[in-house]
């Protein structure tokens, strides 16, 4: 990796991992690192399992930097993306675990499970969100994205996108505003707030 004038970007680093530079992938880690975990973290509520979920998702950075996409995002929001994505998979698999090798008392009435209808809703429900999500302008969905599904604060989102706290206030007030409008026919008045 040469270190040409000034600092590399993250572009920069993302080329030279995708050329097969290992140095790269440290240069991401150092950059990316302690958020990343911090999401995990927040994710797995285990820091071995955060540790895990982590060590995954700059993997598939290194896997995957050649097919990243510089159209679709910031290389930030796709490694902070892997990372949210392996540590909801690891959270699930453990998930799965814990039921299959749960016995079950006989006296215990069982839970109720969602019907047919209320399956197909909630899918209709999540399409209607998900392409909602994908007409926001980038930094609003960003944002929106690191609070809701990352479970940021205001202030934790300002810090991670070099921000000021009151741009990043503004940008989740119109995202959200631009999601109600969107969603309105889909969501039921006062079920989206």
């Amino acid at each position: 990796m040469s270190a040409g004038p000034g600092p590399l970007t993250e572009e920069d680093l993302l080329d030279a991992l995708a050329a097969g530079d290992r140095s790269a992938l440290a240069g991401l880690y150092d950059r990316y690192g302690r958020q990343a975990w911090a999401l995990a973290r927040r994710i797995c509520a285990d820091d071995a399992h955060a540790e895990d979920a982590v060590q995954e998702a700059f993997l598939a950075v290194w896997r995957g930097a050649a097919r990243f996409d510089a159209t679709r995002g910031r290389v930030g929001t796709w490694v902070m993306t892997l990372v949210h994505h392996k540590a909801v998979d690891l959270v699930r698999r453990e998930e799965g675990v814990r039921r299959r090798t749960t016995t079950l008392d006989e006296q215990q009435p069982l839970p109720a499970t969602p019907g047919a209808d209320g399956a197909a809703l909630a899918s209709v429900t999540a399409a209607a969100v998900r392409r909602a999500l994908a007409a926001l302008p980038e930094e609003q969905r960003h944002a929106l994205s690191l609070a809701y599904f990352g479970g940021y604060t205001q202030r934790e989102v300002a810090s991670l996108t070099d921000s000021p706290l009151g741009t990043v206030k503004s940008r989740m007030f119109a995202g959200l505003a631009r999601l109600r409008t969107a969603l309105g026919p889909v969501l039921a008045e006062g079920d989206f707030r």
